[in-house]
């Protein structure tokens, strides 16, 4: 088992607290007004749960709000993006499952930073 890896993105930061054959779990943190890469991952599903903050998901171009204690799936393939709607941090814990966890299975359709 490897943890706690850290990287800071230009929306937040995010480090790994699980990662293993079978899941990764992620804590998550977005900087109010900022949101990440609208994406989907080829190899893998996440689920995200709200510990902190509001949030507003869009999955296949449909779009909800998530507050503290909501949780939302994300099927392997589907395009998504979480943003944070609300003044303070927003705070989620991504569980990740599938036959892979690389960074290198984001697919970027749109991003605010210049990265697809």
């Amino acid at each position: 088992m490897r943890t706690m890896e850290e990287v800071s993105p230009p929306w937040g930061s995010w480090s790994v607290l699980d990662d293993n054959a079978a899941f990764k779990v992620k804590r998550i943190e977005v900087m109010p007004g900022k949101r990440l890469s609208y994406q989907k991952h080829l190899r893998r599903e996440e689920h995200w749960y709200v510990v902190k903050g509001q949030a507003l998901v869009t999955l296949e171009g449909e779009v909800c709000t998530l507050s503290e204690g909501d949780s939302f799936n994300v099927a392997k393939g589907a395009s998504h993006r979480i943003a944070n709607v609300g003044d303070a941090m927003l705070v989620f814990i991504e569980v990740q499952r599938g036959d892979y966890f690389g960074e290198d299975d984001i697919v970027r359709l749109q991003d605010d930073y210049g990265r697809t």
